[in-house]
């Protein structure tokens, strides 16, 4: 070995070991590193277990309090149903007792005009309380009153023309030859004056508000037509809920004031067996409403007559025309004269379920003539406006009640 090679073999020894050195500090280097890295991955692993354990005692929280917050609401909804509900049974109650009050007084002084015109504007007022007690009462799952006897669609219809405000706005048109099945009678009475008070309070003061009764292969039809300025999609989507209800309609979702039309009219329609619709718009622009009532709610039966007895009490009310009732408008559709004894269609005997179909010879009510008359008396307008008092009287009478309270 040289001398030149000694020094150059010293220096790769040197180079060498130092490079060994380095390699054993990145190995330890690199080996702490991984224990760290394996150490942060637990640590990781951990922490996203503890989050995973947090989320699901959160949502087991958040349902526990959702669950526990819907019993409050609904404990909360059914003591106030049941408060409401057992306020408006002896609501009811006066108002039955006012309304016999009422039509003992007009017997007694029947022939003094000026008192027998403001019993009627009495008893008028007492009709829309009772109205309002019976909607009340059917949203907190009371029932209403049950009749023991049947009652023409047209009388149904002038009956539920009495209980609003404005009923001299509204016109009934068409007859069918059927009765309306007892059970049902105050039901569609009440959804029917439902929809003509909505008709009235949202149509141009004095506009006329009609009902055309129309026969369907599938039943018979009411349809209430008003002049109004008609509703948006929203209303006719709210509407839509709440006439098919899905589900227990809560008074607190009614509003402030509430609105009980639509809600009252949609458990009545689900509870008896009819169907009631505002999508539609009327032939002058404000809304079509439309209650069917199909074949298992109608039937041929003849309503009994009032008794002849009570028609001498009626002579004077035309002071009641006089004092409240404004000049008559004109009517939307010109009524068609129909004659009493104008023959049935004919049609299948029998309905879609098999069922007989029930039909007349002559029709349950005599529909007032649309052609122009001479001019009557006032004790031929009295005795009018009578019968039309004896006609809505006969819709809304009532003998029994019925429902789980009541049996």
């Amino acid at each position: 070995m040289t001398f030149a090679q000694g020094p150059l073999l010293w220096a790769l020894v040197v180079v060498a070991l130092v490079a060994v050195g380095a390699v054993l500090r990145a190995r330890r280097t690199n080996i702490g590193l991984r224990r760290q890295n394996a150490e942060l991955h637990q640590q990781r692993d951990v922490l996203q277990r503890q989050r995973d354990e947090l989320h699901v005692a959160y949502a087991g929280l958040t349902h526990q309090h959702s669950a526990e917050l819907a019993e409050v609401r609904k404990d909360a909804e059914e003591e106030t149903k049941a408060v409401l509900k057992a306020a408006v049974r002896t609501l009811q109650g006066l108002a039955d007792e006012q309304q016999v009050v009422i039509e003992n007084a007009q017997r007694k002084y029947g022939d003094d005009p000026g008192i027998l015109a403001d019993l009627m504007t009495i008893d008028h007022a007492n009709s829309q309380f009772g109205r309002r007690a019976q909607g009340i009462a059917v949203l907190c799952g009371g029932w209403l009153g049950r009749r023991e006897t049947v009652a023409s669609v047209f009388d149904v219809a002038r009956s539920a023309q009495g209980r609003i405000r404005q009923f001299d706005r509204v016109r009934v048109n068409g007859q069918v030859n059927f009765s309306v099945v007892s059970r049902a009678v105050e039901p569609v009475a009440v959804v029917l004056a439902e929809l003509l008070a909505n008709a009235t309070n949202y149509s141009a003061p004095g506009a006329p508000v009609e009902i055309n009764i129309q026969a369907v292969p599938t039943g018979v039809c009411l349809i209430v037509d008003d002049a109004g300025l008609g509703m948006g999609q929203e209303e006719k989507d709210r509407a839509a809920a709440l006439l098919a209800p899905q589900a227990a309609i809560s008074v607190s979702s009614l509003g402030i004031p509430p609105q009980f039309g639509f809600a009252v009219s949609g458990l009545l329609a689900a509870r008896y067996g009819f169907k009631v619709s505002v999508d539609s718009v009327s032939p002058y622009g404000g809304v079509r409403a439309v209650v069917l009532l199909p074949d298992e709610l109608l039937t041929g039966d003849v309503p009994s007559p009032p008794p002849v007895a009570a028609e001498h009490h009626d002579a004077d009310v035309a002071a009641l025309h006089r004092r409240q009732a404004p000049a008559s408008p004109t009517p939307l559709f010109p009524p068609v004269a129909q004659s009493a004894t104008a023959p049935q269609p004919i049609g299948p005997a029998t309905t879609s379920g098999g069922l007989p179909k029930r039909r007349r010879k002559s029709p349950v009510s005599v529909v007032p003539s649309a052609e122009p008359g001479p001019v009557r008396s006032n004790e031929e307008t009295a005795s009018r406006l009578g019968a039309f008092q004896r006609g809505t009287r006969s819709g809304r009478d009532t003998t029994t009640m019925e429902g789980p309270e009541f049996q």
